[in-house]
Parts: structure tokens; sequence; C-alpha cells
């Protein structure tokens, strides 16, 4: 079977579940994972032909979409800011919004002293997707991440040599740290400040689950999504009060934030000192990042 003849059973069989754009995508991720072909490349083979047993790869990962796994999962990959990452369903999928995030913060360094020691932490590190990606794009920095997940630290471990930098990775559920300086590392002990502190942490609250995709609500960590409605900012109240201990002078504090809860997360952060505090949007217009001073 042609390549070409594939597609229209491929678009045909997800054209009830996905839009066309999105369809698209899912089989040109999948002309370069299972053929290594890129885009270009089809185009350039109209003729290509597909063998039986390729056809097998292909039918069972449509059955999968057709149940909403995201393709990421199918894959194992994703790419993050430019970065390749190892995913699996201990960990979330990497989201553009996020690289919005980690785009403020390197921006936010670009006038810095670059042969200053520098310490970043990363509260809730999943695949990884965060400190990797600081470390790549500012070399000259120490960078340190947390979770609470074993199995989600095994793929950000992988993750880091992959994209070969080095992080300092430690478990430990954050939600009973009382001072970040005293958990213990493999390599040493954490310094006793950090420059920046940043954390995508769990936002989504319950009452909102209805909003959320079939794929992201069957499939990915509910542990690393969803926070009780009684008390949303439970994560971002333990860590803004952690970084009053251990965030340096003029330190930052920056968080992804439920779009929902911008007001709230600002007066979160004002009530306990924080200044210069600047709330950001992402690329869909929702209120989505945040970042305070520790000015002291």
């Amino acid at each position: 079977m042609l390549l070409k003849q594939y597609k229209t059973h491929f678009f045909d069989l997800l054209k009830n579940i996905q839009d066309e754009q999105e369809i698209e995508s899912f089989f040109f991720i999948l002309t370069e994972y299972l053929h290594n072909l890129k885009r270009i490349d089809v185009a350039l083979n109209p003729d290509f032909e597909i063998s039986d047993a390729a056809i097998e790869k292909w039918n069972a990962i449509l059955a999968q979409l057709q149940q909403e796994k995201p393709i990421q999962y199918i894959t194992g990959e994703a790419w993050f800011y430019g970065l390749q990452f190892e995913v699996n369903e201990n960990t979330l999928i990497p989201r553009p919004e996020t690289e919005e995030l980690v785009e403020w913060i390197i921006e936010s360094q670009k006038s810095k002293v670059k042969s200053q020691k520098f310490e970043i932490l990363d509260i809730g590190t999943g695949t990884g997707c965060i400190p990797i990606s600081l470390k790549a794009n500012l070399p000259h920095v120490n960078v340190s991440a947390i979770d609470v997940s074993e199995k989600a630290l095994e793929v950000a471990r992988r993750n880091a040599v992959s994209n070969k930098v080095e992080i300092n990775f430690i478990q430990t559920n954050i939600l009973e740290v009382k001072d970040l300086s005293q958990l213990p590392t493999l390599n040493s002990q954490l310094p006793t400040s950090f420059d920046i502190i940043v954390s995508n942490p769990p936002y989504v609250r319950n009452l909102e689950k209805q909003e959320i995709k079939k794929n992201v609500l069957d499939y990915e960590p509910h542990l690393d999504l969803f926070v009780e409605d009684a008390d949303a900012l439970l994560f971002y109240r333990k860590i803004a009060q952690l970084a009053l201990k251990n965030l340096s002078p003029n330190g930052l504090l920056f968080f992804e934030i439920n779009q929902y809860l911008g007001k709230e997360t600002i007066e979160l952060l004002e009530n306990l000192g924080f200044k210069n505090i600047e709330l950001k949007k992402d690329i869909y217009g929702n209120d989505r990042m945040i970042k305070g001073c520790l000015k002291l």
C-alpha cells in the first residue's frame, strides 16, 4: 500500500474524533516516528510504499488514537523548547504554555553577569522539561529539581542525560518540607538560597474536570493535575512560604497558574510580602504565569 493511500484511511477513521489540523499533525509525527520521513520527505516521495509489517504498526497506533490516547504516550516522546523529552504515564506531557514560562525566565537573566554563581530550583519537575531547558540555555547556572514521584524522576534523569545537562534531582514531598536547604541529595547539600524558584504545580480544581479533554483526563497522572476545590492554592502557598526562607535577596519566584485564579494568586504573593508582582497571559490569552520578587 502507498503511504498516501493509508493517509486517506488514517484521516477517515479519526475525523469524528479530532479536527483535521490535529490529524495531520499526528500523521506526520508518525511518518517520522515509523519511517524517518519528515513532512518534506513525504511530499518528495508521493509513491512511498509501506510494508505489511509497517501497516500493522500503523493500525495498532491508529487504534490507540481512536481511544484518544495522547500521541506523545504512544511514541514515548515529546518536544519542548527545541529539545526532545521522553514521556510516559508517570509524567505529564510538556505543554506550549510552559515553554512560555521557560522563555520568561531565560529573558529575565539575559542582562545578568554570567560569572556569578547562580542557583535555580524547579519544584514538581515531572519530565524535567523546565530545569533541563533552563540549563541547556543558561549553562552557567546550577539547577536543582524536586518531584514527589520517583518514577517521574527516573524519566527526568534519563532526559537530562539525553540532553547532555547536569541537574541535581531530589525526591521529596514538597508539602512536608520545612527548609529547602536541608534536603539531602546524592551529590551534596542544596545551597542555602536560590536566585530563582520556579514551579508548575497541580492547579486544576476538581470542579474544572468537565473542561479537561478526554485524552488528558483518561491518560495523564491526576496527582500532577488536580487539587481540591477547597484549597486550590495549597501548593502555591507552601512554595511561596518556602521561598521566603530560601530565595536570595532580590530572588525571583515564577509560577505557572490556573487561568481562573490569577487575582487570588497575586493576593497570596502580596500578603506574603513579594514585590513587583507580574501576571502574564499565555499564547491563548489566558492568565497563565506569575512572577514575584523577594526584595529585602
